[in-house]
């Protein structure tokens, strides 16, 4: 009801005119259904709950506009609605319709800070193992061919017995205990799987039948496990080895969302997603500047935090590669900040200087430090010991000496400078053991590209620094976001298969999340400000 009285018809119908056509019968204006699907997910419903109360919740049909009596719709017409969303690729749409919203008020602006963070997701499948991954991906494409060409499958594979091995689910029985007998399985699978493939391509098999999703993700699980060899006696079949399997990034980890992917951070192995949440936080003075008087949030305070871009990507996408892709949201809802605070999974040498220069942002976040042998042990001459004239081209040692090589170079595929000092000034130095462990060489140092390694001297002198650490703190409250996005909208686990759905559900999410805090806001309670409000309210009572 709140939302309603503060911020009037939010989704208007014809921001979603795109994917709903004019012709045919009336249906349920998106608009409210947009709506109802926000406080879906701001109460963690199911379609069928929310649908109950958008027919019998007062509150509800108040957001809604709706008559007392309107009877409101079936739960389907819910998925429905989704499912156009993301076929017309407007799964931003809510988020970008409240942060306009937002800006015409002056809630959430450009500039200022902003702090941003990843957690995982669990995809709505069960986790599997290579064993399992085969047998239910043949299980799954021989239900979908049951159901398509039930007489062509009957007279391609004996059913009876295929029936009898493929029919139940994987995760109803338990795979044998000892390892000979799994691996004669998996060679059972892969066997049964190449037999279906074959029938599937048969040139008197209708063309359609391979075209059918089930049987081609299996001819990908297939190849990705599976290789077959012809001998002398034959054509035989093998499992991949661990390491001859494709890379993660391309490796199915269920035969259902096909989207899922294996993920590993900080330990931690889930098959899914990765989201990134990015929020305002602007520091705010709870005392007005030009009264000295402690203000109160509510109407007149500071704005509460908002989510301003949500991304979601497999689990295999590390950080850094969603650093720009992040920033590009930002700039396209004309919210980039002025300074973005990130940890250090976001960075890298090349971030920092690419976001300073095409988005005008600085990055906020630590950097890798030195990993020279000297700078690990805290004693000799690590490379900050060294002078670098970069117009010369020549290093100078502490001792006063100079390079005598300087030339470009790749090292892992990145741009580098590699610096040599010439062996006959190092070998007689009396400081040679605190500046190279070589025996006979020289020192050698390795550089980035000037501009990249003048950043990453800057960003590390800075964060030794005991007030930017404190500073830097103003990150670590991205992490609250997490856990209310976690415990409100249940956001860890994805309710829908695939990619496009899993982000259209943060998308919503990270609006419901939004409300919620500005309907906190709104009563004179934010959620991330409650111990300054308390004390603003205590301030204020003892100086009436």
């Amino acid at each position: 009801m709140r939302v309603r009285d503060e911020l009037g018809e939010l989704f208007a119908d014809a921001e979603f005119a795109e994917a709903f056509g004019a012709r045919g019968r009336p249906g349920w204006s998106p608009g409210q259904l947009a709506l109802v699907t926000v406080l879906q997910f701001a109460e963690n419903l199911t379609d069928r709950a929310a649908a109950h109360r958008a027919r019998y919740s007062m509150d509800l049909k108040y957001a809604l506009g709706l008559e007392l009596d309107d009877p409101g719709f079936d739960a389907s017409v819910l998925s429905g609605f989704r499912t156009r969303l993301v076929e017309h690729g407007m799964e931003e749409k809510a988020l970008d319709l409240l942060l306009t919203a937002l800006k015409d008020r002056g809630l959430v602006k450009a500039g200022g800070q902003q702090r941003t963070d990843s957690t995982r997701v669990l995809a709505a499948v069960r986790d599997l193992n290579r064993l399992e991954l085969a047998g239910e991906t043949l299980r799954a494409a021989l239900e979908a061919l049951a159901c398509a060409a039930p007489d062509w499958l009957a007279e391609a594979v004996p059913v009876r017995e295929w029936a009898e091995r493929y029919g139940p689910r994987t995760h109803s029985w338990h795979p044998p205990a000892s390892t000979s007998k799994r691996e004669e399985m998996a060679l059972v699978y892969g066997r049964d799987g190449f037999a279906m493939l074959e029938a599937v391509h048969a040139p008197d098999a209708p063309a359609w039948l391979r075209e059918l999703p089930a049987v081609q993700v299996l001819r990908t699980v297939w190849t990705q496990n599976y290789h077959r060899t012809v001998t002398g006696a034959g054509t035989e079949v093998k499992r991949r080895e661990s390491g001859d399997l494709p890379p993660g990034r391309v490796r199915l980890a269920s035969p259902y969302d096909t989207d899922a992917r294996y993920g590993l951070k900080q330990g931690s192995w889930w098959t899914g997603y990765k989201v990134h949440i990015s929020e305002s936080c602007d520091e705010t003075d709870d005392r007005d500047a030009a009264t000295g008087q402690a203000m109160i949030p509510g109407a007149d305070g500071p704005p509460p935090r908002q989510i301003t871009s949500i991304a979601t990507t497999d689990a295999t996408v590390t950080d850094a590669e969603m650093t720009e892709p992040v920033h590009h949201m930002l700039a396209a809802r004309d919210l980039l900040p002025a300074e973005h605070f990130l940890d250090s999974g976001y960075a890298s040498a090349e971030l920092i200087v690419g976001v300073k220069k095409n988005f005008g942002v600085t990055l906020v976040t630590p950097v890798l430090l030195n990993s020279s042998p000297q700078a690990r042990g805290g004693a000799g001459f690590d490379r900050t010991a060294f002078t670098i004239d970069w117009d010369k081209r020549q290093a100078t040692c502490p001792r006063g000496d100079t390079s005598t090589w300087w030339s470009p170079a790749t090292q892992r595929g990145t741009k580098a400078i590699v610096i040599k000092f010439d062996k006959e000034t190092c070998r007689p130095c009396p400081v040679r053991n605190q500046c190279t462990r070589s025996k006979t060489g020289g020192r050698t140092l390795s550089l980035q590209p000037r501009e990249l390694q003048e950043s990453l001297d800057h960003a590390r002198l800075q964060q030794a620094d005991e007030q930017w650490r404190a500073k830097y703190g103003t990150r670590a409250g991205v992490e609250g976001t997490i856990h209310q996005a976690i415990a409100v909208t249940g956001m860890r686990r994805s309710r829908y298969l695939g990619l496009q759905k899993t982000h259209l559900e943060h998308v919503f999410s990270a609006v419901a999340l939004n409300l919620i805090r500005l309907d906190a806001w709104w009563n004179g309670h934010p959620l991330d400000r409650t111990r300054v409000s308390h004390l603003a309210r205590l301030d204020l009572s003892l100086a009436a």
